[in-house]
């Protein structure tokens, strides 16, 4: 009798509840959504009334220096506008729009003054966003190093041969105690990151846009 009911079953209904079984000594799964990216690649959002800023000097010959304000690369290799030496971009507080953006080498030719007048000129209620690819200080000259000084820097009288160097200065205003505004790392043989060069650096924040 056994054997007739077995055979009546079909295969589809004995496997049936065998596979329920098996389902319910699983654990679901659990997926954390994928994080949302921020402004410039930073971890946490800025607020909506500020600005994001990210500035990343170079390190190798492979890593180039870049500078992000508001998620826009203003100076990266992407942009082709990026070079050894001290890159420079000039930004528009109130809008947040780039005036201008340039690199002065400072290992050949004579750029330290073209760099001072370009700093002289930037606009009132300008931000000036610097970093630094490769050598920033071989022709870097001390009137040039003394106009950023007077910009607030606190290490560019500091400045060696490959120093990796980023800063963020403000011309007309005041920027906040408590952002990120510069950061240097010197060239060591024992602690270079890469052969000859130091690792890179970085300086990132978010900027009040009521300073003005």
């Amino acid at each position: 009798m056994g054997y007739l009911f077995a055979a009546l079953l079909s295969e589809d209904s004995m496997s049936t509840p065998i596979v329920y079984l098996q389902d319910i000594g699983k654990k679901p799964v659990l997926k954390a959504p994928a994080p949302k990216r921020q402004k410039c690649d930073h971890w946490s959002p800025c607020l909506p009334d500020s600005y994001a800023y990210r500035v990343r000097s170079g390190g190798g010959t492979g890593n180039l220096a870049k500078i992000c304000f508001e998620d826009e690369l203003i100076i990266s290799e992407e942009k082709g506008n990026v070079g050894r030496g001290i890159n420079i971009a000039i930004v528009n507080y109130k809008t947040g729009k780039v005036i201008s953006a340039k690199f002065f080498d400072m290992w050949e030719g004579e750029h330290s003054g073209e760099m001072a007048t370009f700093i002289k000129n930037a606009p009132q209620g300008s931000l000036l966003l610097m970093v630094t690819h490769d050598d920033g200080s071989t022709r870097l000259r001390s009137d040039a190093k003394t106009l950023i000084e007077a910009l607030g820097s606190k290490e560019i009288q500091n400045m060696k041969f490959r120093s990796s160097w980023a800063f963020i200065a403000a011309k007309g205003f005041k920027l906040p105690d408590d952002i990120q505004r510069e950061k240097i790392n010197h060239s060591d043989e024992d602690k270079n990151r890469y052969r000859g060069w130091p690792a890179e650096i970085v300086i990132e924040g978010c900027i009040p846009r009521n300073l003005i």
